[in-house]
């Protein structure tokens, strides 16, 4: 079929703006190796997401570990202002996180300044990093009286050391969690200095801290460690929030993206680059570094291809940092087929950020791009001065979609919204059912239709699937709860909430036309978000829009909601609650061909038909307090805006000749 007359979407959005940003998490599975001397990396089978499990929490505990770093210094014997000394706040609060972590964790204690008035190598393990041994941390940290100087750079290299190399080799992640009332006192070494250094020596290691009733200078340094570590900062002005902020960062160290896939290492050009097989796959990606991985395609099947590069949770990120995809071809690959480029569009923090291409044969053109042959997948990322400097675990997809039978006449496509549309679709109702989203599209918690609650950390990526099938769309509100504020919080008040919705190919979907918003201001009242796609159909790989050619495939949509890290200074409760109202409007078709039957329930595998009781899985706690449907005002929060004065142009273009390429404005 001859490809339409392809043209430009684009979208301004500029004035007096405010940036705000997200999170996301890092884990992994073992690395795994190529075909022995082929040149070519084998493909995995098919990955199915699959809903948390013992085993999950099981592989991401041979993959990650956490070592908390305990200030004992004579100023934690000082009074809290509420009763009782900070070292016994302390005390409390590190029960309360072991408590919450789940068994087997790896987890360990060291403390500085517990053994002695002076000395600047006062620093030990009170506990070492093993599977969670929740009465032996207990005791430990109940042993420590504060006594010394306050020697955190010598600690923090120290707890470095602690820390156990990942089974999950690069993607794998470790996490040092600093708790300080005042600033390194020993001079030497330089705590941020050892920071830097930790956080740029490999992938997957954070250093988050802790600020307890500090200021000035104090505040200063903690909170550049947490940047230069590759992590957050957290104030806690009192043992209440002292307690909150541990276990938020406590709890992120668990629930990171688990990745799946092959070790494919990607070669700085297109020679010598390995060959992909369809499958799933693993690398890393450094600030500004541009790796190529060649593929063989024929010339009438589509190829559908995805980058997720997963930063540490809240990680220091730029506005116009991107992750872009590209896919070469010709005999020198000197050709850009098909870009896609996806922007952070905030400065609050990093969260996962996925670009996509594909590749989508047009018979009556004679282009490199459209014939069998070798073609390049090429994956950059695009880094400013301020960001996160270390490198960050990729996860690659590829897909073959062989074209439809000879003499098979496809339905036609499907550009509009229609029923789906953000004031036309009706919503389910009733009361929420508890549900735990996944980490990343691994193992994204299964929904159909329905009304769903969970609750969300500020910094984290919630994640979730929906079957679709032919000829249905996918139609969804984001609901965020209204949540109790401290009085003088650490950040402005406000943050933000936002959603993204990914094909099966995990191509990000649902913007761009005026339609959807996917972020909204977030300051502890309610907000709500609405998010969809069009109709899945086979032909709308040759639409022009960008969220519309993208959905020419049935099979699991996927949902990632997003809190930004800034809640973190302001909302009393560690988690936000949220609601989903989900809804796959249409009915099913058989096929993706004209006139194709409704598909049998029984024989279904996606749609509203699969799984209106699935997502069953279950958190502690109320999902803050959302029994009911928001006020419909919550859907008319400003949206996030970007800073002041930037213009964003999303981009999205496909020629009939030549390249064609998209620029997004933010990565939710």
């Amino acid at each position: 079929m001859a490809r339409r007359q392809r043209r430009v979407a684009g979208a301004v959005i500029a004035g007096a703006l405010l940036v705000v940003a997200a999170a996301s998490q890092a884990a992994a599975v073992p690395r795994a190796e190529g075909v022995a001397g082929t040149g070519r990396v084998a493909g995995d089978a098919e990955v199915t997401g699959t809903a948390k499990s013992p085993g999950a929490e099981e592989d991401a505990a041979r993959s990650s570990s956490l070592i908390m770093v305990l200030d004992s210094s004579g100023s934690m014997a000082g009074e809290t202002g509420s009763g009782g000394t900070r070292i016994e706040a302390a005390r409390e609060a590190v029960g309360t996180v072991v408590d919450a972590l789940p068994d087997g964790y790896p987890t360990g204690l060291r403390v500085y300044g517990a053994d002695r008035a002076q000395g600047c190598d006062d620093t030990r393990l009170a506990r070492p990093v093993e599977p969670l041994d929740r009465a032996g941390l207990k005791e430990a940290v109940a042993g420590v009286e504060p006594r010394g100087d306050t020697p955190i750079g010598l600690s923090l290299r120290k707890a470095a050391e602690d820390l156990p190399e990942p089974a999950g080799g690069p993607a794998g992640r470790r996490t040092i969690l600093l708790v300080s009332d005042g600033e390194d006192n020993c001079g030497s070494p330089d705590p941020c200095e050892v920071a830097g250094q930790l956080g740029g020596e490999g992938v997957g290691l954070r250093i988050d801290a802790i600020g307890f009733q500090v200021e000035g200078k104090a505040r200063e340094q903690l909170e550049c460690i947490a940047g230069a570590g590759n992590g957050r900062y957290y104030d806690a002005p009192d043992a209440e929030a002292l307690a909150r902020q541990l276990q938020r960062a406590g709890q992120l160290s668990v629930d990171g993206y688990r990745f799946q896939g092959k070790q494919a290492d990607g070669t700085p050009g297109r020679e010598g680059a390995p060959v992909l097989e369809p499958g799933q796959y693993l690398d890393t990606l450094g600030p500004n570094e541009k790796r190529y991985y060649a593929v063989e395609l024929d010339g009438v099947s589509t190829a559908d291809f995805s980058a997720t590069a997963v930063p540490q949770p809240g990680a220091p990120v730029e506005v116009a940092d991107t992750l872009r995809t590209e896919l070469h071809a010709g005999e020198d690959g000197g050709r850009v087929c098909e870009s896609s480029t996806e922007m952070f569009g905030q400065d609050e923090g990093a969260t996962p950020i996925t670009s996509g291409v594909s590749r989508i044969p047009d018979e009556d053109s004679g282009t490199d791009c459209h014939t069998a042959g070798r073609y390049w997948l090429a994956v950059e990322r695009g880094t400013k001065k301020g960001s996160d400097s270390s490198r960050w675990p990729v996860e690659l997809t590829f897909h073959v979609k062989q074209p439809l039978k000879r003499g098979t006449t496809p339905a036609q496509s499907e550009p509009e919204y229609g029923a789906g549309g953000k004031d036309a679709a009706a919503l389910p109702g009733g009361t929420p059912r508890k549900v735990a989203g996944g980490t990343g599209f691994n193992d994204a918690r299964k929904l159909g239709t329905g009304v769903w609650r969970d609750t969300v950390l500020p910094s984290q990526t919630l994640w979730y699937k929906v079957p679709v099938g032919w000829g249905q769309q996918l139609r969804y509100d984001v609901e965020f709860a209204n949540e109790p504020t401290v009085e003088g919080g650490s950040t402005s008040g406000i943050s933000y909430g936002a959603t993204q919705v990914y094909t099966p190919a995990r191509h990000p979907v649902g913007t761009g036309t005026g339609e959807f918003s996917r972020t909204t201001v977030y300051d502890g009242k309610p907000r709500a978000l609405q998010m969809g796609t069009v109709p899945v159909a086979w032909t709308n790989r040759y639409e022009s829009d960008p969220d519309v050619v993208p959905v020419h495939d049935k099979g699991d949509f996927y949902i990632a909601v997003t809190l930004g890290a800034e809640a973190a200074g302001f909302a009393e409760n560690p988690q936000i609650g949220v609601v989903l109202r989900v809804a796959v409007l249409g009915t099913e078709k058989a096929g993706p061909e004209h006139g194709a039957p409704p598909a049998r329930a029984a024989d279904s595998g996606t749609g509203a038909a699969a799984g209106t009781a699935a997502g069953d899985g279950q958190r502690d706690g109320d999902g803050g307090g959302l029994s009911g449907p928001l006020l419909a005002a919550a859907a008319g929060g400003t949206g996030i805006l970007l800073a002041a004065g930037l213009a964003v142009f999303l981009l999205r273009s496909r020629r009939r000749r030549g390249a064609a390429q998209s620029t997004r404005g933010d990565s939710w």
